[in-house]
């Protein structure tokens, strides 16, 4: 379930510039989804910063007590 303290947690990381993620509440877990259309015009390096920044969401959402999946859609 996301709660208010998880969304204050969410919201208090700074995401890359460009760069965003769906949270979906699932009921018993979490689903941080990437847009891979996103990933495509970036380089190396901000690639690496957005994958921190996502490991740091997810690090964020389970301090808080959520069991939290990543995924994303394959580009057709």
């Amino acid at each position: 379930m996301y709660t208010d303290v998880m969304r204050r947690a969410v919201h208090s990381i700074e995401a890359p510039k460009n760069f965003g993620v769906s949270i979906i509440d699932n009921e018993h877990f979490l689903s941080i989804k990437l847009n891979e259309y996103d990933f495509i015009s970036m380089g190396h390096d901000e690639k690496m910063q957005a994958l921190q920044y996502v490991v740091k969401l997810k690090h964020a959402l389970e301090m808080e007590g959520a069991i939290v999946l990543i995924t994303r859609e394959a580009i057709k």
